[in-house]
C-alpha cells in the first residue's frame, strides 16, 4: 500500500548522535505475561563508527530511539540510560578504521531496585500509594540540586511541575483498591511498588520516554471505551513464527487472597468443576488490601481467568517496511505501548477462530539500517477488563446506543 523506510534518531542528554551509522538495534519492553509485574526494558544498540570520533556518551547519560512515523514527526521507541558501552575493531588497514560500538541501556524501573525506601503508609488507595512511593524517589529535593546551579544556568522551558524529575510519569490515582497501612518498611521501590500494584489488579509500566507509571485495575476498560481498538491484518504479520499458546502450568482453580496487617487475614474461592476436571490447583496470593470485600472480589476474578487454560498470543510480528501496512496501522505500531487494545484478525481459521481481541503485554523491537520489526505479546481481553463503575461510563454514552442483547452480568465495559 504505501513505502516507508525508517529514520532513526539517536539521542544523548538531548542532543542528537551523529557521524556514526546505525548497525542494529534491538528493543524490549513490558512483560511476558499478565501474572507478574514488568521488569525493566532492555535496548542494545550497534553503531559503526568510521572517523575516530570521539564519542559523545558516557554510562548513565540518559539515550532515547527514535524513528520517524508517516508524517516524518520522530517517534520514541525507547527511552531510558546507558549502562554499558562496548568498542571494537571490526576492519583495520593502512588508511581506514571500522569500529563498531555496542550500547546497551535500561528503562527506569531498574532504577528502582536500587533505590530503598523506609517508612511507613497510612490507610490509602492503590494508586495514591504509589505516586507517594515514586515523589519520594523520582523527585530530587530542594537540597539535592547540584549546589553549583544557577538560576540564571537551569533550563528556561522547565516548569516548576517537573523540575527534577528523574522518571515520574503517569500514575493513575487515586486507584480502586483501599490497602492496609504499614510501618517499618525496609525494601527496594521496585518490590514495594509491584507489591502494592499487584494488590490493586494494576501494572507498572515505562512509557516510551522512559518515565514510570502506573495504570490501576480499571485503566485499560477506559481506556477501551474511550478510544477502542487497534485493528491490525495477520496477513500484514509475518506467517513463520505466529504463535498461541495456552497451558495447564497456569491454571490455578483454589485462589486464597491474603489481606490484611501483614497478610493476617484470608479468603479462599474454588471452582469445583475446574478441580474435578485438573485436580487442585491451588496458589495464594499476597496483597496488602485493607477490606475483605475486595479481598473476595479479587479472589473471583483471579479464579474467572485462571480456573481455565485459555490461549494468548505469544508472538505476533509485523514488519513496519512491507508495502502491505498502511501508515495508519504503521503509525499505531510505532506508538505501540503496555496495555494497547488490539483486534487482529484473518489469522489461520483454527487458531483462535481466526481473530483475537486482547491487550499488549510486551514487545520487541527489531531493527537494523533500512529494516524495522515490533513483535508483540497480546493476552486475552478477558484477563483485563474490570467491571465499570457507574461513574466511570463516557458521559456521552446513551442507553440506546449499546447492544439490545448485552445482559447485566456481562457488562464489563460500554463502548
Amino acid at each position: 500500500m504505501t513505502l516507508w523506510n525508517p529514520v532513526y534518531r539517536i539521542k544523548v542528554n538531548g542532543s542528537t548522535v551523529t557521524g556514526a551509522t546505525l548497525g542494529g538495534l534491538t528493543i524490549t519492553s513490558g512483560r511476558t505475561d499478565i501474572y507478574s509485574q514488568p521488569t525493566a526494558g532492555y535496548c542494545s544498540l550497534t553503531l559503526i563508527e568510521t572517523n575516530e570520533s570521539d564519542l559523545s556518551y558516557e554510562v548513565n547519560d540518559a539515550v532515547t530511539i527514535e524513528v520517524q512515523n508517516s508524517a516524518s514527526t520522530y517517534i520514541v521507541l525507547f527511552g531510558g540510560f546507558i549502562t554499558d558501552i562496548n568498542v571494537t575493531v571490526r576492519k583495520s588497514g593502512s588508511t581506514a578504521l571500522t569500529q563498531e560500538i555496542k550500547i546497551f541501556a535500561l528503562g527506569a524501573l531498574a532504577r528502582l531496585a536500587r533505590a530503598i525506601y523506609t517508612g511507613n503508609f497510612a490507610h490509602q488507595f492503590d494508586g495514591d500509594r504509589i505516586a507517594e512511593l515514586f515523589e519520594n524517589v523520582l523527585f530530587d529535593r530542594w537540597n539535592e540540586v547540584p549546589a553549583a546551579e544557577t538560576w540564571s544556568g537551569y533550563d528556561p522551558v522547565v516548569q516548576w511541575l517537573d523540575a527534577e524529575n528523574s522518571g515520574y510519569g503517569e500514575i493513575d490515582t487515586p486507584g480502586d483498591y483501599e490497602l492496609h497501612s504499614e510501618n517499618n518498611l525496609n525494601d527496594t521501590v521496585y518490590d514495594l511498588a509491584a507489591r502494592f500494584a499487584t494488590s490493586g489488579l494494576g501494572y507498572l509500566y515505562e512509557d516510551s520516554q522512559g518515565r514510570i507509571s502506573y495504570a490501576d485495575s480499571t485503566h485499560r476498560g477506559q481506556y477501551l471505551a474511550a478510544n477502542g481498538y487497534v485493528d491490525l491484518d495477520g496477513n500484514h504479520s509475518i506467517g513463520p513464527g505466529f504463535t498461541i499458546s495456552k497451558k495447564s502450568g497456569d491454571v490455578r482453580n483454589s485462589i486464597t487472597i491474603a489481606y490484611g496487617s501483614a497478610g493476617s487475614q484470608n479468603v479462599t474461592d474454588s471452582d469445583i468443576a475446574s478441580i474435578a476436571e485438573y485436580g487442585q490447583l491451588a496458589t495464594t496470593i499476597n496483597t496488602t488490601l485493607r477490606n475483605q470485600g475486595d479481598a473476595e472480589s479479587q479472589a473471583a476474578f483471579y479464579l474467572l481467568i485462571r480456573a481455565y487454560p485459555q490461549y494468548a498470543v505469544k508472538q505476533v510480528t509485523f514488519p513496519l517496511g512491507s508495502t502491505e501496512i498502511d501508515n495508519t496501522d504503521r503509525d499505531s505500531l510505532l506508538g505501540v505501548f503496555m496495555g494497547m487494545p488490539v483486534n487482529i484478525v484473518n489469522l489461520p481459521a483454527n487458531m483462535v477462530n481466526g481473530e483475537f481481541q486482547g491487550f499488549v503485554e510486551g514487545w520487541t523491537w527489531t531493527a537494523s539500517l533500512n529494516q524495522l520489526s515490533l513483535t508483540m505479546t497480546v493476552s486475552p481481553l478477558a484477563f483485563s477488563l474490570q467491571a465499570f463503575k457507574w461513574s466511570d461510563v463516557p458521559i456521552a454514552e446513551y442507553w440506546a446506543s449499546l447492544n439490545p442483547a448485552l445482559d447485566w452480568l456481562n457488562a464489563t465495559i460500554v463502548a
